[in-house]
């Protein structure tokens, strides 16, 4: 017997309905927009996830403490919109937290490890269930990609493409390689496949993303790199801009800056984790470069890139980090060029080197860190958004507007800004020269389409 049939409408020919929802990363994004592919092309109706459905995917994060109890309160809430659906947990928090999805659950549950996802809508899809259902394995013996497509994202104008999974670098904060498994990347044929379907579907802008893209291709055969990828994606010469995600300082060489500095498909941003400036705590965190060398890279990445966006993670809080460390850090972000901070506190997460640190810091002493890192962030942006006063840029027009009626979009080094056009301007490149602040709010004058049709 179906048991979906029990939570349908008494219209028998309904199709099943899907609530998909999302924590966490660029990735996570990317691999719950090809489950939706894979189900829409089942026929199945995507339904949003504060509905009633028959199948509740929830794509879960472990990255933090906050996002795991996320994801059980999201469990929680499924549970109870439709205890008779079919609840479907995936994620880093399935893979690394499965008895506790266990011991919250009061109705059935399937669990699809990292390993499997490219399982997971077959599996969601089934007519018969049993009490427990598990696809988790050990990630840490993957040594292929997870094969998933995407034949759109729902909602957004531009594309994430997944070319890498895995990390090998085990920081001793971080739980992903132990929820994502070693480095595994997209061989170079299903990168370009994937790319050559976004471009069909129009999008203008593709995010290249990864767990720890810089990694790409040391584990193919034969073996290759990020910046000969990136050299074989702009070979193709689609009408399309590239960002790329977040990469790992030792892994901005100076080909990557010198393809960056020629190429206009590539936009002018970079996002690099410092996580401390001060050497006794980077040591302590497993991280494989000094605060003297990071500030290095990032001046050579705003010689080559002047007029960069340079994003830099930090966190604030850990183990051991005395107020002098701390100092350190903020002395070397003041001082260095980067144009804003994405602050975070130390998490404490079990399973992790860090976690059982001694000197672990008080919550109240890591809010207060963090408050004054995103001080300094609130003056980075600012500074420049002065910078760009006056200054024209191509940017991507999203769909929707604000609530003063006027588009918005990033300029391609990563400003958002605002600006009157006319609604079939979304999605299209358009010339904006920008004029105004609001504190961070950055508005523009749209001159009109943009003379090329690439970016």
């Amino acid at each position: 017997m179906d048991w979906n049939k029990k939570t349908r409408n008494n219209n028998p020919t309904q199709p099943r309905r899907v609530a998909i929802t999302t924590l966490g990363c660029k990735v996570n994004q990317y691999e719950s927009a090809a489950f939706s592919s894979e189900f829409t092309a089942a026929d199945l109706e995507l339904t949003p996830f504060t509905q009633p459905a028959d199948i509740y995917v929830i794509n879960t994060c472990a990255v933090t403490a906050k996002a795991a109890a996320q994801s059980r309160q999201l469990i929680r809430q499924a549970m109870r919109r439709n205890p008779a659906a079919r609840l479907v947990v995936t994620g880093c928090y399935a893979q690394v937290a499965s008895q506790e999805i266990l011991s919250l659950t009061t109705t059935p549950v399937c669990i699809v490890g990292n390993g499997n996802k490219h399982r997971l809508a077959a599996i969601a899809m089934r007519d018969s269930r049993c009490d427990l259902e598990m696809y988790t394995g050990d990630i840490g013996r993957r040594t292929e990609i997870c094969p998933l497509t995407v034949r759109r994202f729902q909602g957004r104008t531009r594309a994430y493409l997944k070319i890498q999974d895995g990390c090998n670098a085990f920081c001793t904060y971080c739980i992903v390689p132990y929820a994502r498994g070693r480095s595994r990347s997209l061989p170079l044929d299903r990168v370009l496949a994937q790319l050559a379907i976004f471009v069909e579907l129009g999008y203008k802008e593709i995010v290249l993303t990864g767990i720890h893209a810089g990694a790409y291709g040391r584990d193919l055969t034969p073996a290759t790199d990020f910046v000969e990828l990136l050299r074989l994606i702009l070979a193709c010469g689609h009408a399309v801009r590239y960002r790329l995600s977040s990469l790992e300082p030792t892994e901005i060489s100076p080909a990557l800056l010198d393809l960056m500095a020629t190429s206009p498909a590539l936009a002018p941003h970079l996002h690099i984790p410092l996580q401390s400036g001060d050497n006794t705590i980077l040591k302590s965190m497993n991280r494989r470069y000094t605060a003297e060398r990071f500030g290095e890279i990032v001046t050579a990445c705003a010689t080559a890139l002047p007029s960069a966006a340079i994003g830099i993670d930090v966190l604030a809080g850990f183990p051991g980090e005395n107020e002098r460390a701390f100092q350190n850090t903020m002395d070397l972000l003041t001082a260095l060029p980067v144009t804003s901070l994405h602050a975070f506190p130390y998490s404490r997460r079990p399973g992790t080197v860090a976690a059982a640190l001694p000197r672990q810091l008080p919550k109240q002493v890591k809010q207060e860190r963090v408050a004054r890192l995103r001080e300094l962030d609130h003056k980075k942006r600012t500074a420049f958004h002065g910078q760009n006063l006056d200054t024209t840029h191509r940017v991507l027009a999203e769909g929707g507007t604000t609530r003063s009626g006027l588009l918005r979009g990033f300029t391609e080094n990563y400003i958002p800004v605002c600006f009157q056009a006319p609604a079939h301007c979304a999605n299209q490149f358009v010339d904006v020269c920008i004029t105004r602040l609001d504190d961070l709010t950055v508005y523009g004058e749209m001159a009109g389409l943009a003379g090329r049709t690439g970016p």
